[in-house]
């Protein structure tokens, strides 16, 4: 088998592979089993939750344990009806529709899908004017997955549609592990369980970010010709990414740096903060800072974001100094 059809393959097939996220594997089981013992889907399904944590393989697991196909498309590349209409007229009874991001729908699609979904449906407007009229063609019996990582910006309507919403959480430090120490075991990649360990730790609790770094590791076995995957290697590699023992970044230690050193840990706005570290308001917002929050290494006041000692510690500012900055 090729390399790159091994790396597709580590997305898990059906739910006894499927790693973490228990209760939700239970309810889509739960689903599954009603739609095969019925004969045909009647509910849609939305994923929600951060970007990495397994929404996407979750509906190519769902669209094998139904023994459909699935047609995988985002939000942002359906621009119009006629998109829309090219997709489902090619899909059969059973098939899964994957629809990324579905909260960047246009209105006019989102629209269409609502007949699409309740009564499995299409509405084609043909002819322009006082000509135009409506034909509704009838679509196979599909499940529609959405999935999204902003579910605020989902209209009431369309959210409203899915008879199972469910979130999906970030994974505990064991669950990565036996994600990470299966990847290794599929891609041939022998891992020690100390390493499988510390990839763990610096994964973030995310699957696509863990497997990203063990495939940068293999990088290192194949190249440096080590046996196996082990601390020496990741030491090496952890200091070529700039990854710290709890998975901040150099840009993350660059903003805790920022604030307990160069401002004295007084009360920040985004938008200092934002110039500060020559970057994007929103990737400050978006991608560095909920991490930090999770980790409980700042907190937001009405003035501004300001450090706790959780991350005056990990800094190492000894005890004196944190009592200096607060």
């Amino acid at each position: 088998m090729s390399q790159k059809l091994k790396d597709e393959n580590l997305r898990p097939k059906i739910f006894k592979e499927y790693i973490g996220q228990e209760n939700i594997v239970k309810t889509l089981k739960l689903f599954v089993d009603a739609v095969l013992k019925r004969g045909k889907p009647s509910e849609h399904i939305l994923f929600y939750g951060p970007p990495g944590i397994g929404k996407t393989t979750l509906a190519y697991v769902v669209a094998n344990e139904l023994k459909g196909e699935i047609k995988v498309t985002s939000g942002a590349t359906i621009t119009k009806s006629g998109d829309l209409a090219a997709i489902l007229t090619n899909l059969k009874d059973n098939d899964v529709l994957f629809i990324d991001e579905i909260h960047r729908l246009p209105k006019t699609v989102e629209e269409m899908l609502y007949p699409v979904m309740e009564e499995y449906a299409l509405d084609i407007i043909i002819g322009k004017g006082p000509s135009a009229r409506t034909v509704r063609l009838s679509i196979p019996r599909i499940t529609i997955i959405g999935a999204t990582t902003k579910l605020a910006l989902l209209s009431a309507p369309l959210r409203d549609r899915f008879g199972l919403v469910l979130r999906i959480n970030y994974y505990t430090t064991p669950e990565i592990e036996k994600i990470i120490v299966r990847s290794s075991r599929i891609l041939n990649i022998p891992i020690s369980q100390e390493a499988s360990r510390q990839i763990a730790l610096r994964s973030r609790r995310t699957p696509r970010l863990a497997n990203r770094i063990l495939k940068r590791a293999r990088d290192i076995l194949e190249v440096d010709k080590h046996l196996q995957i082990d601390d020496k290697l990741l030491s090496k590699l952890f200091t070529l990414l700039e990854i710290d023992e709890i998975g901040l970044t150099d840009i993350d230690i660059q903003y805790l740096k920022l604030m307990s050193t160069k401002f004295d840990n007084v009360a920040l706005g985004v938008e200092t903060i934002a110039s500060s570290l020559s970057e994007d308001k929103r990737t400050i917002e978006e991608f560095i800072e909920p991490y930090l929050l999770r980790l409980g290494f700042i907190k937001k006041t009405s003035r501004g974001r300001v450090l706790t000692p959780k991350a005056l510690s990990h800094l190492k500012i000894n005890k004196l100094e944190q009592k200096k900055l607060l």
